[in-house]
């Protein structure tokens, strides 16, 4: 009989577990150009590689919340990687686009790492210092889409796309091992029965809150899964990139993010949860006009687009480790589930922006739909965030 873990897991566990997770939406985002060639299709139908994997992973947010507040947090990730791990095999044996789309959506089953790693925390921690943790949490969420798309188009130059699915298999197997052995179930108070659950959830949406925490954390990762939907066209057609400085640019912003989730971690125990969210928000909008003013005045060079967008990476890690501990904590006992609802949001409205960047981005006139469509999200998250705050005073009032 093989060991299985009673206790909570470490936190080193819980950043590996996020870091897959994040990994795997952009790890072979330089190889794009390259599938669609070899696929014979068009750019637009392999980006939903990218678009559709995150609207896949808005409905699984939807289901994977609820049921780990009914089953635990344990089973379902371990579920998930199971199923991530099946399907990696899928997409490196595929032999069409059509098959590798079916695969690749199945591989969404991963995302309940990162948002359940989020209600571990908070199962354990009050909100502010759940926040605190979630910025160091987020670290990962930086770190690994940073090198991700480095390694990435490395592998693709050298290997092939191919390369990159072999990757997330061995991951998946190895984080599956560690998970087995040290992930104890933290949700000590599960739902009796999915019925009495859901009678619950009319008091979950209801809350003014919830939908503002949301709907910030929804704009500010638009803006990311903007700039993944429309880059790689801009970066190979204005600056004639190859996949693998395509891959270092593309970690500015999410170096940018790794110095925002520092930041949040040191200091969001301090302040109140909005006072981090809106800051956060007005560094990724002024950063965005300030890329916008450059090109406008004819300043076309790769630092100002990947400058501009890393000022959307400090900002989203100011912002997002707040509103997700703000989320979670307006009904601690339905955590999961408004994890899931939130990080459903997220990726929802990441799919919609990245399908809008690769619709409106061409050869012709790449860099301003792509720095506007960043910096509506932004706009929009700095609303939402505002009206978090809104809520609050009036509530106290």
């Amino acid at each position: 009989m093989f060991y299985s873990a009673t206790t909570p897991p470490k936190f080193f566990t819980l950043i590996l577990l996020s870091a897959l997770s994040v990994a795997s939406l952009n790890f072979f985002v330089t190889s794009l150009s390259n599938m669609a060639e070899e696929f014979q299709t068009d750019y637009a139908v392999v980006n939903l590689a990218i678009a559709g994997y995150a609207g896949m992973t808005a409905v699984l947010l939807l289901i994977i919340g609820p049921l780990s507040d009914r089953l635990g947090r344990r089973p379902i990730i371990i579920a998930g990687l199971i199923i991530f791990i099946l399907a990696s095999m899928g997409c490196l044996l595929a032999e069409d686009i059509s098959t590798f789309l079916f695969f690749r959506l199945l591989q969404g089953a991963i995302v309940s790492g990162s948002v359940l790693s989020n209600a571990v925390v908070r199962d354990m921690l009050p909100a502010r210092e759940a926040a605190s943790k979630l910025g160091y949490l987020a670290m990962a969420w930086a770190v690994a889409p940073m090198l991700g798309p480095m390694l990435g188009g490395v592998l693709d130059e050298l290997f092939g796309w191919r390369a990159s699915f072999i990757v997330f298999f061995g991951l998946g197997v190895v984080l599956l091992s560690l998970c087995w052995i040290d992930l104890g179930e933290t949700n000590k108070n599960p739902s009796e029965t999915f019925a009495k659950q859901f009678k619950d959830y009319p008091e979950l949406f209801r809350s003014r809150r919830i939908w503002g925490y949301a709907l910030c954390m929804a704009f500010s990762a638009g803006a990311f899964y903007a700039f993944l939907g429309g880059v790689p066209l801009v970066a190979k057609t204005v600056f004639g990139m190859s996949a693998t400085s395509l891959g270092f640019y593309i970690g500015t912003i999410t170096a940018g993010f790794l110095l925002g989730s520092f930041l949040s971690g040191r200091f969001a125990r301090y302040y109140q949860l909005t006072t981090m969210m809106i800051m956060g928000r007005i560094v990724a909008c002024v950063g965005l006009v300030l890329g916008l003013g450059l090109f406008l005045t004819g300043v076309v060079h790769v630092f100002s687009l990947f400058g501009a967008c890393m000022f959307v990476g400090i900002g989203n890690g100011l912002t997002m480790p707040s509103s997700s501990a703000g989320a979670m904590s307006v009904r601690p006992r339905l955590a999961g589930s408004a994890s899931g609802l939130s990080g459903a949001l997220t990726v929802g409205g990441g799919a919609v922006m990245a399908s809008i960047t690769g619709i409106l981005v061409t050869e012709q006139n790449g860099i301003y739909p792509l720095l506007g469509t960043m910096l509506f999200s932004s706009l929009m998250g700095l609303i939402a965030a505002l009206y978090v705050l809104w809520v609050d005073r009036s509530e106290e009032a």
